[in-house]
């Protein structure tokens, strides 16, 4: 007996809210460590963009040791010399991080760039072809400021290299911090006045 996707998504939405009910304590302890964390981030800003551009550096090395060591004795395998460039390319992409963390900066800030600019635009297009669609005003809107946050970026570079990655992730992970603590909190509430 086949059961429906509703059925389906029911029992997984009550395994969740048994599991975070049972842990609780920890979701909103894991919670508001989060948003302290991203507090501080925001705080300081050009300390956490450098703290997150050697993290990525490490991964970027570790990752490209790993996949060589993986690439021994398969040198017969097809496409052997695309994956030694990409072990290369990690490795080498790694140590340029650690070695000058502000080009590290630099370089995911134009990559945001681009991104916001890209996101923008496509949601302006978006808005544009649904527009008899009702709301079709936010989208547009939201489109706009991608393109003008991708514009304000752009005229505040380098100086907006140093603050920017620290300042996304502290606003990330007081999101995801908050929610998190909230949800638990609400659990935790409606667990107690259940007898």
């Amino acid at each position: 007996m086949a059961i429906s996707m509703d059925e389906a998504a029911a029992v997984f939405r009550e395994a969740v809210r048994e599991a975070v009910k049972r842990h609780s304590l920890f979701y909103l302890l894991q919670g508001t460590i989060l948003v302290a964390a991203g507090i501080l981030a925001i705080v300081y800003p050009v300390l956490s963009s450098m703290a997150v551009i050697t993290l990525l550096g490490w991964l970027l090395i570790i990752s490209g040791l790993a996949q060589a060591i993986s690439l021994f004795g398969s040198r017969h395998l097809p496409h052997f010399w695309l994956q030694l460039i990409s072990v290369v390319l990690a490795i080498l992409i790694g140590f340029l991080f650690l070695r000058d963390t502000t080009q590290g900066l630099l370089t995911i800030t134009l990559l945001l760039i681009v991104f916001f600019m890209m996101e923008g635009i496509s949601k302006v297009v978006f808005a544009l072809t649904i527009r008899p669609l009702q709301n079709w005003g936010w989208v547009l809107a939201s489109g706009a400021v991608g393109i003008v946050l991708s514009l304000i970026l752009w005229a505040r570079l380098p100086v907006t290299a140093l603050w920017l990655i620290g300042l996304l992730l502290g606003i990330e992970l007081v999101s995801v911090g908050g929610s998190l603590a909230y949800l638990a909190w609400k659990i935790r509430q409606a667990a107690k006045q259940i007898p």
